[in-house]
């Protein structure tokens, strides 16, 4: 999540297959697809099976579960939640929504699972790699501001506690700084999903961003498919389609998300070892999983972790897994035996 949260919608390497065609309307209903703008990127649903007198109560009730989600999670607003909780200098326990608490132990647990590469306390490397609410460096940051900010990280300083049906956020870092633009996509595309469900609709693929998450089929009674699209700036390039069967999917990537400082290429993706943008050969990262929150988390920590590591965690946990990255003068790729399973056939390049 770039932009406003930097949430950049330019790696959309998941492309909305069954939302891109003019599906014709089935016996009494209709296709549906509403888009709206969200966190500095886009949302879009598609739905089949729904009458056309609910569009705009639909896309009124879309855009304020996005707006809330956007106020408790968003570092670039500053009375939201979260901003709140970075601005707190004590360390006494603060209150927190059910759904904040959710969200950050998840992140926890893959921070764990990842060996600490997928990091929700990045914020001050983040801002200080001008990702953040802070503008981009006009210089290389030195390694003396690096290890400053890394000293104001890591995943044991935060901590979630549940207790009678409450929750609430403590660190005992008074500077920790939490940023969860790397789950906040995945979040919020669970919450549409659910949104839907309370809606009594049962056919819908849901995206906020590049994480995506369908149920049922689509208008013309076939399965929801989404592209992963190659590594390059030609939008229509697809790698691979996939159905979903019921999950969400999300990808990370580093190629298209960065900008030039002293002729060097800075990717959004920071590596919490180093303090610096990663600069390995592996360029993309998707993942699918029951939620989309879960699949918006592991591919980040994919990510950090490069081709080989990456690959082995994979094997390791049974995660459906893809991994595009750089092989020479070439690009190649890799799934788990997990991914393959959502394969459709004759559509890998």
């Amino acid at each position: 999540m770039k932009s406003k949260w930097r949430l950049f919608l330019g790696f959309m390497v998941v492309c909305l297959l069954a939302a891109c065609d003019d599906p014709k309307p089935s016996a009494g209903s209709e296709g549906m697809v509403l888009e709206g703008r969200t966190m500095g990127t886009f949302w879009r649903v598609s739905l089949a099976g729904v009458a056309p007198e609910r569009r705009e109560m639909l896309q009124k009730a879309i855009q304020q579960q996005l707006d809330n989600d956007d106020h408790e999670l968003s570092t670039w607003k500053s009375d939201s939640v979260l901003s709140r909780f970075n601005q707190y200098r004590g360390s006494a326990p603060q209150p927190v929504s059910n759904n904040m608490a959710d969200i950050i132990t998840l992140s926890l647990r893959i921070g764990q699972q990842t060996g600490g590469a997928m990091d929700i306390t990045l914020g001050p490397l983040v801002n200080l790699w001008g990702f953040g609410p802070d503008k981009q460096p006009v210089k290389t940051p030195t390694q003396q501001q690096i290890d400053a900010a890394r000293a104001l990280t890591g995943l044991s300083h935060l901590q979630v506690i549940n207790r009678a049906g409450q929750s609430w956020l403590q660190k005992d870092l008074p500077e920790l700084y939490v940023d969860l633009s790397t789950v906040g996509e995945g979040f919020a595309t669970d919450h549409l999903a659910r949104l839907m469900e309370q809606q009594g609709i049962n056919h819908y693929l849901v995206s906020v961003g590049g994480a995506v998450l369908t149920r049922g089929k689509n208008a013309q009674g076939n399965p929801w498919q989404v592209a992963i699209q190659k590594p390059t700036d030609q939008e229509n390039a697809v790698q691979a389609i996939v159905d979903l069967q019921g999950h969400g999917i999300s990808t990370s990537g580093s190629y298209r998300n960065y900008y030039e400082l002293e002729g060097k290429r800075i990717s959004h993706v920071i590596d919490p070892v180093t303090g610096r943008p990663i600069q390995h050969k592996l360029v993309s990262a998707t993942v699918i999983a029951t939620t989309a929150l879960e699949a918006d988390g592991w591919d980040t920590g994919l990510m950090v972790l490069g081709t080989e590591k990456a690959r082995e965690l994979a094997l390791r946990d049974k995660l459906a897994v893809y991994l595009i990255f750089k092989e020479g003068d070439h690009f190649a790729s890799w799934m788990s035996p997990q991914f393959a399973a959502f394969i459709q056939p004759s559509s890998t390049h």
